[in-house]
């Protein structure tokens, strides 16, 4: 499995980067998303709802932890920041990542424990006002071609 390193320069690039992405996307992938406030997790996830098809608002799910929404592909949108280690079973998180759908997890460390081995991991971090790094971990051959297009 890659690793890659993508500089982008707006939150439109970090969208578009979302939205390249879940052209790709199949059935039970898991997309693991973690930086710091303001690090651009939200705009990615709405980039990546869109490269999905989904219509409407999205935004931060964070005092329902889960926010379901119809695409191509169904979108399970997790914020993991309120959840307590092995609080994600017990409230059928798993149930959702297992599923039919595409999960894109916010906060991600915290249950870190729990992802299945085919997570790809994603770390954002903000340099500058409207510039960020994105660091994918665990990448395979259908998002390597996506990214490599980014650059390295």
């Amino acid at each position: 499995m890659a690793e890659y390193v993508i500089h982008t320069k707006h939150v439109e690039e970090t969208m578009y980067i979302g939205e390249q992405l879940a052209k790709v996307a199949m059935p039970g992938d898991v997309f693991a998303l973690d930086g710091d406030l303001g690090a651009g997790k939200t705009h990615f996830s709405k980039g990546f709802a869109k490269g999905l098809h989904v219509e409407g608002n999205v935004n931060s799910p964070t005092f329902t932890i889960i926010k379901q929404y119809k695409g191509r592909l169904p979108l399970y949108h997790i914020d993991a920041y309120r959840l307590d280690d092995g609080e994600g079973e017990e409230i059928g998180l798993f149930d959702v990542i297992d599923g039919e759908g595409v999960s894109v997890i916010e906060w991600a460390s915290i249950i870190e424990d729990e992802l299945p081995d085919h997570t790809v991991r994603i770390s954002l971090t903000r340099v500058s006002d409207e510039e960020r790094q994105l660091q994918f971990k665990g990448v395979d051959e259908r998002f390597e071609q996506v990214l490599k297009e980014f650059g390295q």
